[in-house]
């Protein structure tokens, strides 16, 4: 064992620590808000099988923010745990303005003027802060409020750049109710006044993932990370699939983003519902094939707010992301605002270790061979057979090593049975890895020769509980070490007495 292994034993060993985040392969993500912004509560929820805390722009102030961020890095460094934090941009937000008495009765056939200019609203004229929505909604547009509740539909443009709606499903209109405008291509920028200002303080603080709001198309996402490259920043981008033009343009924005978030609930209000399961099977696949990330969102959990068990719909629901192969499930008012945070992790984490007791096998051979006509079509094929070797000889672990990430998201891509553990020098990809199916990272920046590299990393899985004597272990790594070349090597080892 080198001299310097010591270095990278934590303290506590991990087995002793809690949760055991190897067992369980797909991730969970957690959204932070009054129910666990607090140290005590964040470690319970860690302990029970969070990889990831998200944070939430759309609610709550910067310095709220910067206090959460402390304690999830307080976490990371007296724990054995590697938590990413995922920084969740509000994007445009269509919303009615005030409505007075928060209470606004229409019926289906009423007459409504939607207008730019600020107000009240009442039966005679209701804000909608848009300041184009004229521009854009031609007759015949439909628009859905609070999350598709009400639905009116657009019958004219009127002069003063107000906009005549007739009532489809009427209901109770309340102030500050979103908007979702199905039918119409929005001019909205995606990032807006707030998000940029939200950014600038993001990249202050470092976060490792940054999700972007209203993607539409690859530019949206080009443009996020422009940002981050004249910043100098290693966050890496997650685009949001919540609209129609985003599902349409979905492979060149999965190629162009690092992760994916499948955002159900405004999906299911701009496109027809019962598209929507199928809409995610697909993403998730083209994900795997693609190696990125995908997190499957909104509503997983959703009866846990107020009630100790999930319905059995729910379940179901967990049960049936885990089988597709998403490499993660978020959780939004769960664990931000619900009663139960805590169980809702522990209840999600059962079900999770219970799916993948027996879901070993995911199918993929068809989309996961190596393609001839990828540039890195020869590192491919090693992680492709790492793989394959781990499965045919049944191996305890299956190592990786990477400087970008890509082999760590290629070898998680796919699916491995044996326990996955990625090695870097790059300290941002060790908490960004925990985002990845399967994924434990640990930091590690010797460079030695490739033989004591491999010998340290069994040495520190094995210090750590993870690898025992006689365990057999599949590593990948490259030669020589100094160049930092894509994988490829492959060795096989027994874990000596």
């Amino acid at each position: 064992m080198s001299k310097n292994i010591s270095k990278y034993l934590h303290k506590e060993m991990d087995k002793k620590a809690g949760f055991d985040h190897t067992v369980k392969r797909t991730k969970i993500v957690a959204t932070v808000g009054p129910a666990c912004d607090n140290y005590d509560s964040m470690v319970e929820l860690v302990k029970c099988g969070v990889n990831v805390f998200r944070l939430n722009f759309s609610h709550g102030s910067q310095e709220d923010k910067a206090r959460i961020i402390q304690i999830i890095r307080k976490i990371n460094e007296t724990l054995p745990f590697n938590i990413a934090i995922l920084a969740d941009l509000q994007g445009p937000k269509l919303r009615v303005g005030e409505i007075e008495n928060n209470a606004l009765e229409i019926n289906p056939g009423d007459m409504l003027t939607f207008t730019n200019t600020k107000c009240v609203g009442t039966k005679e004229q209701i804000y909608v802060s848009y300041p184009d929505l004229y521009k854009d909604v031609v007759p015949g547009n439909l628009i859905m409020i609070d999350d598709g509740k009400l639905e009116v539909r657009v019958t004219k443009i009127l002069p003063n750049n107000n906009v005549e709606v007739v009532v489809v499903i009427g209901g109770i209109l309340s102030s500050k109710k979103g908007l979702n405008l199905p039918d119409t291509k929005i001019s909205l920028p995606a990032l807006t006044e707030k998000d940029l200002n939200d950014l600038d303080f993001i990249i202050g603080q470092d976060v490792d993932w940054i999700a972007l709001s209203f993607v539409r198309e690859v530019k949206d996402i080009t443009g996020l990370k422009d940002i981050l490259k004249e910043r100098n920043s290693k966050a890496k981008v997650i685009a949001k699939i919540e609209k129609p033009e985003a599902v349409i343009n979905i492979r060149d924005i999965i190629i162009e983003s690092d992760a994916i978030m499948i955002a159900r609930g405004d999906l299911g209000v701009e496109l027809p519902i019962e598209k929507v399961p199928l809409i995610q099977k697909e993403i998730i696949r083209k994900c795997m094939h693609r190696a990125k990330p995908v997190i499957v969102a909104t509503q997983m959990m959703e009866s846990m707010m107020d009630r100790i068990k999930p319905n059995r719909s729910e379940i179901t629901d967990v049960a049936n992301a885990v089988l597709e192969g998403a490499d993660a499930l978020m959780l939004s008012g769960e664990t931000a605002t619900g009663n139960y945070p805590t169980l809702v992790i522990e209840t999600m984490s059962k079900i999770i270790l219970e799916i993948e007791k027996t879901a070993y096998d995911y199918n993929r051979d068809d989309i996961l061979a190596p393609q001839p006509h990828s540039p890195s079509f020869l590192s491919d094929a090693i992680c492709y057979s790492a793989c394959k070797l781990a499965q045919d000889v049944n191996a305890d672990a299956l190592i990786g090593m990477t400087q970008s990430g890509y082999t760590g998201f290629m070898l998680s891509s796919y699916r491995p049975k044996s326990l996955l553990y990625i090695f870097s020098k790059q300290k941002s990809l060790i908490n960004q890895l925990s985002l990845s199916w399967g994924v434990r990272a640990f930091f590690y920046d010797e460079e030695e020769s490739l033989d004591d590299i491999f010998f340290d990393q069994i040495g520190i899985l094995r210090e750590r509980g993870f690898l025992k004597a006689g365990d057999v272990v599949v590593n990948t790594g490259s030669t020589p070490v100094s160049q930092h070349l894509p994988t490829n090597v492959l060795k096989i080892t027994k874990v000596p007495q």
